[in-house]
């Protein structure tokens, strides 16, 4: 992986040392959700389009590549151009796109 030019005023090493247990906490919390998620019962579709696109962004996390966060922004963001036809029933939003 080539490191991209620096934007960081702190070294590596101090990004690491103040921010690593909080991102390795949020980790975990992931993992534990997953883990929920392939335990609970079925109650619809054996998959759902958001833990599919969950697992893309995972992917691209762990690519080695730069620019993960505007890559899985991108990947979990809705491309669509054309309004819907109603929001009726719509209690939210989806976090990532159906399609």
């Amino acid at each position: 992986m080539t490191a991209p030019e620096s934007t960081c005023p702190a070294p590596r090493s101090k990004v690491v040392e103040l921010y690593f247990l909080e991102h390795r906490a949020k980790l975990i919390d992931i993992a534990s959700f997953l883990d929920r998620v392939d335990r609970a019962p079925a109650d619809g579709p054996e998959t759902d389009f958001r833990i599919e696109a969950f697992h893309r962004a995972l992917a691209i996390l762990s690519d080695g590549r730069a620019e993960r966060a505007r890559r899985i922004l991108e990947a979990l963001s809705d491309h669509s151009t054309e309004p819907i036809d109603s929001a009726a029933g719509l209690k939210g939003a989806f976090g990532a796109s159906p399609e």
